[in-house]
C-alpha cells in the first residue's frame, strides 16, 4: 500500500506556508507493508471537486504558486493536513488516505487496492472518521432530520456504502467533527452506532473475527447506503464477505450479480437467496441491489444439527415449483420460525 510520510508531508507544508524553498524531488508518498507499519487511516465523505488526488499530491511542490495555493485551500487538502497532524500527535509516522494514496488512473493499482482495502482497515492502528456535518462538540444521540436531511436524520458519513468496512474492520475508530475536534470513539458510542447502522454491537466492537453473520444479514447493512459509482455497491462489500474479484467499472448492476456468484462459489451459505424484491424479476435467483436484503437484518445461520431437528424432511415437500423460500439454513431473532419460509416468497418462472 502507498502511504503518506507524515513528517515529510508536514515539513513540506511548513516550508510552503512560510514561503521557503521546497525540495521538488523529495516524495511525501512511499510504499509500505500494512502488516509491518504502524499507520493511521482517514475515513471521510468525498466531496466532488474538493478532494486531492494522487497526481496532485505528488506534483504539488512543482506547481506554480497560484495553482498550488488553490489545491491547499480545498477541503480535501485540509482533511489530509489535519489527519497528518493528528497522526503525528498520536505517534504514527504513516497515514493512508483513499483520495491521494491510490493512482486511480492505473486500473491494476485500483483493483489491487479495492481487493486489499478491508485488510488495510483491519491492520490499521487507528481510523480517523471525519464527520464534516457535525458542528458541535458532541456526537448526536438522536435522529435529527432537520439538521441531517441526507440520511434519515444522521450524519452523511453513515450513508456511504464504504462506511461499513471502515467502521467494522478497524479495532479503533475515532470520530471528529467539522472543526477536527474529537467527539468519541466506536466503543463508547456503540449503542448509538447500533441504532444508526443496525450492525450488532459485538460486531461493531470486535469486528468479524469469531463472529459469523450470514450473507443476508451483511447485505442488509448495505441496503440503504449509497456509493458514487453503482459498481461500488458491490465492490464495497467484498471484504466484508471475504471474496475477491476484478474491477470492471462500466458494468453497472452486473457487478452485484458477479459478487453474488462469487459468494455462491465460495460459500454454502444459502441465506444469499433470502432476498425479496417488489419488482418483477422472473427466472432470476440473483438480485440487482443490496436493498432487496433490507428485511434480513435479524437472520442467523443454523447449525447442521439444529436444521435437522427443526426442519423435518416432510416440510420440504410442501414447497411448490413456483414458490422459493430459504429453509433449514437460517433463524430469525434467535428463534426457529414456525413456517417453512423466512422472507416473503417470490415467484419463480415455470
Amino acid at each position: 500500500m502507498r502511504l503518506i510520510k507524515v513528517k515529510a508531508f508536514l515539513k513540506r507544508e511548513h516550508l510552503i506556508e512560510n514561503g521557503e524553498s521546497v525540495d521538488h524531488d523529495k516524495s511525501v508518498l512511499e510504499f509500505g507493508n500494512d502488516e509491518v507499519e504502524r499507520y493511521a487511516i482517514l475515513s471521510h465523505q468525498w466531496v466532488e471537486g474538493k478532494e486531492v488526488d494522487y497526481r496532485e499530491m505528488v506534483k504539488l511542490a512543482k506547481m506554480p504558486l497560484e495553482e498550488r495555493d488553490k489545491i491547499r485551500q480545498r477541503d480535501g487538502y485540509k482533511k489530509i493536513l489535519w489527519s497528518c497532524e493528528q497522526a503525528r500527535n498520536d505517534g504514527y509516522e504513516w497515514l493512508w488516505v483513499d483520495t491521494c494514496c491510490i493512482d486511480k488512473q492505473s486500473s491494476a493499482e485500483l483493483s489491487e487496492a479495492i481487493n486489499s482495502m478491508y485488510q488495510w482497515y483491519e491492520n490499521v492502528k487507528v481510523c480517523y472518521a471525519y464527520l464534516h456535518d457535525i458542528p458541535g462538540s458532541s456526537f448526536p444521540t438522536a435522529s435529527d432530520r432537520e439538521r441531517y436531511a441526507k440520511f434519515k436524520g444522521w450524519p452523511e458519513w453513515f450513508s456511504r456504502g464504504w462506511m461499513l468496512q471502515e467502521l467494522i474492520a478497524p479495532s479503533n475508530v475515532q470520530f471528529f467533527n467539522k472543526d477536527w475536534r474529537r467527539i468519541g470513539d466506536k466503543k463508547t458510542l456503540a449503542s448509538t452506532l447500533v441504532r444508526i447502522t443496525r450492525i450488532p454491537e459485538h460486531i461493531l466492537i470486535h469486528g468479524l473475527h469469531g463472529n459469523c453473520p450470514c450473507v443476508a444479514q451483511i447485505m442488509s447493512w448495505a441496503a440503504n447506503r449509497n456509493t458514487m459509482r453503482v459498481e461500488d455497491r458491490a465492490y464495497s462489500l467484498m471484504g466484508l464477505l471475504d471474496v475477491n474479484m476484478p474491477m470492471l467499472y462500466g458494468e453497472g448492476k452486473k457487478a452485484f450479480h458477479r459478487l453474488q456468484l462469487e459468494i455462491i462459489c465460495a460459500s454454502n451459505d444459502q441465506s444469499i437467496f433470502a432476498w425479496y424484491s417488489p419488482k418483477d424479476q422472473p427466472g432470476s435467483i440473483l438480485t440487482d441491489d443490496p436493498s432487496d436484503f433490507e428485511d434480513c437484518g435479524e437472520m442467523e445461520l443454523m447449525s447442521h444439527n439444529e436444521s435437522k431437528q427443526n426442519w423435518p424432511r416432510k416440510r420440504m415437500t410442501k414447497l411448490t415449483r413456483r414458490e422459493f423460500r430459504v429453509v433449514r439454513v437460517v433463524r430469525v431473532h434467535g428463534q426457529v420460525p414456525k413456517t417453512s419460509g423466512l422472507c416473503q416468497p417470490r415467484q419463480v418462472s415455470s
